[in-house]
């Protein structure tokens, strides 16, 4: 039931895009809730999970697979409707691609990315629940935020004239505190990794590192869970 509710939470992904780029604008005023109802989803199929007894390595990685996606999709179809800069898209991206890279190479160690975490400030940035909820409801009002307003200018032109300017204030705000907390609670991330000399360290004294061991299904699981990164 939870890989379920997973992969209609990736279905109604696409229907969400297929309306921002096709819909009238009337329709296009459902976005916003159908972006709300796949957030919630994100919540129903870990709670349903735990629940029935569901957890696996599949539906964990699944999970945390269509959480990347649904937010990668979203900054890209943003960014090329020309709602938020394009930039916008390009940095949360690369960011991700980093994080996600290091994050493998701390489950191949045998932690988890937030048990990877050494220092003080970098638990606080990036494994603090505070800190998660707030990230991932930081990026849902602003999907929220930019596809409400994307029908405003065709439904009624005149009133988009008159608030435009201070409407684009307050997108861009969102959108800037979003990229402002996705590089900062990413820097802990990097910086601990780099600067843990074992990751430079010759294996065996052959120059070429060996590949990390694949992690055991213990681990695999214990690893599982939200992305949030």
């Amino acid at each position: 039931m939870a890989n379920l509710i997973t992969l209609l939470r990736f279905l109604l992904l696409f229907v969400l895009v297929a309306m921002a780029y096709w819909a009238p604008p009337q329709w296009q005023l459902a976005n916003a809730p159908l972006l709300v109802l796949i957030i919630s989803l994100d919540g129903l199929d870990g709670y349903v999970a735990r629940r029935r007894g569901e957890t696996t390595v599949f539906g964990s990685i699944f999970d945390i697979a269509v959480d990347r996606v649904v937010e990668n999709v979203l900054w890209i179809v943003l960014g090329n409707l020309g709602l938020i800069p394009i930039w916008v898209a390009i940095v949360f991206i690369v960011r991700g691609a980093i994080v996600d890279s290091i994050r493998y190479a701390a489950i191949s160690g045998g932690k988890t990315v937030y048990g990877m975490m050494a220092s003080r400030w970098g638990r606080a940035v990036v494994a603090s629940r505070g800190m998660r909820a707030f990230y991932g409801a930081l990026k849902a009002v602003t999907f929220a935020w930019v596809l409400l307003i994307q029908p405003w200018p065709h439904l009624d032109a005149a009133t988009w004239t008159a608030w435009a300017a201070p409407v684009r204030v307050v997108t861009m705000t969102l959108v800037l505190a979003s990229v402002a907390t996705c590089l900062l609670r990413g820097i802990p991330v990097v910086w601990e990794f780099v600067a843990d000399r074992r990751v430079f360290a010759k294996n065996g004294g052959d120059e070429r590192a060996q590949p990390p061991r694949r992690p055991g299904h213990a681990e695999r699981v214990a690893a599982g869970g939200r992305a949030g990164v």
